[in-house]
Formats: C-alpha cells, sequence, structure tokens
C-alpha cells in the first residue's frame, strides 16, 4: 500500500515552467512504476509521464521535448517538471502507481496555463 500526495500546481502563463512533485509514503525504488496522468474539463485522463524502477522512462507524444520526469529516491518523491507549458496543458495532474487490489491514485493538483 502506498499514498500519494501531489504539489507544486497552479496558474502560469503559456511558455512558461512549474515543477509538480509526487510525494510517496514509502521507498519509490520499491514502486515498479510511478506515472504522471492528467485529466482535462471534460476529457478523459490521459497518461503523460511514467519512470520505472529501472530508470527507464516513457513520454506521451503531446510533452516529448517540453516534460521531464525524474526522482529523488532520498525524498521518495517523482518530479514532473514541465517547461514551454501551453494553455491545452491546463488540466489536473495525477500520480498514479499500479497495486494487486488496484492503482493508488493522489488526489491531483491544477495546472493552469493561460494564453
Amino acid at each position: 500500500q502506498v499514498q500519494l500526495v501531489e504539489s507544486g500546481g497552479g496558474l502560469v502563463q503559456a511558455g512558461g515552467s512549474l515543477r509538480l512533485s509526487c510525494s510517496a509514503s514509502r521507498s519509490i525504488l520499491s514502486i515498479i512504476v510511478i506515472k504522471w496522468y492528467r485529466q482535462a474539463p471534460g476529457k478523459q485522463r490521459e497518461l503523460v509521464a511514467a519512470i520505472y524502477s529501472t530508470g527507464s522512462i516513457d513520454y506521451a507524444d503531446s510533452v516529448k521535448g517540453r516534460f521531464n520526469i525524474s526522482r529523488d529516491s532520498a525524498k521518495n518523491t517523482v518530479y514532473l517538471q514541465m517547461y514551454s507549458l501551453k494553455p491545452e496543458d491546463t488540466a489536473v495532474y495525477y500520480c498514479n502507481t499500479p497495486g494487486i487490489r488496484g492503482d493508488y491514485w493522489g488526489q491531483g493538483t491544477q495546472v493552469t496555463v493561460s494564453s
């Protein structure tokens, strides 16, 4: 079992940057994968980025070259550094990890990008 807590969202102008944090209640090195999802109003939740315990990383095509996912194992935290933000990046961002009885989700953090 693990609790995930996101932070770092806010309001930013287009072209700006934000860094989101996902703090886990236990060692992230023992977690196979931690993912960032986002959900915009009226749209389905979509996968943004994932980081695996092996160090492998995946990105959605829509954020490649603009977003970076990383981790600090000493802080049990996964980060999502977002650059060159666009209005279409506006969404609630969630971190996630799969569990035996179902996925674990954080409460989400709102990112709003103004044009």
